[in-house]
């Protein structure tokens, strides 16, 4: 099938999974979508819970794997929104609908690149591709439950929207709750110890504080005070202060070297990380992919925002159309010629690659 229907079919996909509703842990019916274009495209597949994932034709275990993923979960539809979040609207060359842009259109996209090499025999690398679940929620039945059965991977391009330049690192994230200690006590009575203006201190050394190690592709951590709760009525001292801290984790750290820090530095009486598993990723800059990218005129940058590279443990890059600083957003859209380019651009990188 030539690209250019392979880019029409992937197109009408992706308009109807804007018009299925597929938020995390609620995506069977786009599954089924996804299977439909299995099915006529003749590639055998499987599917896991809401995970629909399939090999090259002529998969060789000998040779090194690339993954190619994206997922069709969506977040609810913010609450902005002017069209119907769940119609495919076409309007001056954009298509608008939730999950147009992330990540409807890096998800047809790839399926239609996978769909132009499964036949090709004598590739360098095998090819899997893995539509996921629960991106969006990090949740337990996404792409890092399908990791232990699938093939196992080398290299991996996750479609996620970069304008399709290339993420070639992306920031881990660790949520971590923190207590200010005090003594409760009447208002009407002295008290040297509130926890609240305890708090005053603690802040502004959540300010304030640097860690040491930056990073080429990702800058600084980035740590941020998101969230405080405290007392539970108007004339009781409360005995503690709930801290949330949001931390952007660089490549140059590991999520559990940034935990030990915090823990053993913080002013906090207790400071506690929800999970450890959403770590930083990245390529080697010399990396056949990046090399190849690069040669292609696309930019390289590190990316700040979380996705499925976090359960990752290979070397893998973030490459995908549209552009994330619409995803999330109302009236979320997607341009058609992105689509067009995007799948040329992921046939032409693996072609200088795989081929």
């Amino acid at each position: 099938m030539s690209i250019e229907k392979l880019t029409e079919n992937a197109i009408s996909l992706l308009k109807n999974l804007i018009e299925t509703q597929s938020f995390s842990e609620e995506e069977e019916h786009t599954a089924l979508l996804i299977e439909g274009w299995f099915n006529e495209n003749k590639i055998p597949f499987k599917r896991t819970k809401n995970n629909i994932w399939a090999t090259n034709k002529h998969f060789d275990e000998n040779k090194p794997t690339l993954l190619l993923n994206s997922h069709h979960d969506t977040v609810k539809p913010n609450s902005k929104y002017t069209n119907d979040p769940f119609k495919a609207i076409v309007k001056d060359g954009k298509l608008y609908g939730l999950g147009s842009n992330d990540a409807g259109g890096c998800l047809v996209s790839l399926m239609a690149t996978f769909t132009h090499f499964y036949a090709l025999e004598n590739l360098k690398y095998n090819l899997v591709i893995v539509a996921s679940a629960e991106e969006e929620n990090s949740g337990n039945n996404g792409l890092n439950s399908m990791l232990p059965i699938i093939p196992n991977i080398d290299v991996a391009i996750v479609g996620e929207p970069t304008l399709m330049n290339l993420a070639v690192a992306e920031k881990g994230l660790v949520v971590f709750d923190a207590v200010v200690d005090g003594t409760p006590s009447h208002a009407a009575h002295p008290n040297n110890n509130n926890s609240i203006y305890n708090t005053i201190e603690v802040l502004q050394w959540f300010k304030d504080f640097k860690f040491e190690k930056s990073s080429d592709a990702l800058g600084d951590v980035k740590m941020t005070v998101t969230q405080i709760n405290a007392g539970s009525q108007h004339n009781v001292v409360p005995g503690h202060v709930d801290l949330v801290i949001d931390v952007r984790v660089n490549d140059a750290y590991t999520n559990q070297e940034i935990a030990t820090i915090l823990q053993e530095q913080s002013p906090c009486s207790k400071i506690t990380p929800r999970s450890l598993r959403l770590n930083s990723s990245s390529i080697n800059p010399n990396h056949d992919l990046v090399k190849a990218g690069i040669a292609m005129g696309r930019a390289t940058y590190g990316s700040p925002t979380l996705s499925d590279q976090a359960c990752l443990s290979c070397q893998s890059l973030k490459l995908g159309p549209g552009d994330s600083t619409r995803s999330h957003s109302a009236d979320e859209f997607i341009y058609l010629n992105e689509i067009e380019e995007g799948i040329q651009i992921y046939v032409e990188l693996l072609n200088r690659v795989i081929v």
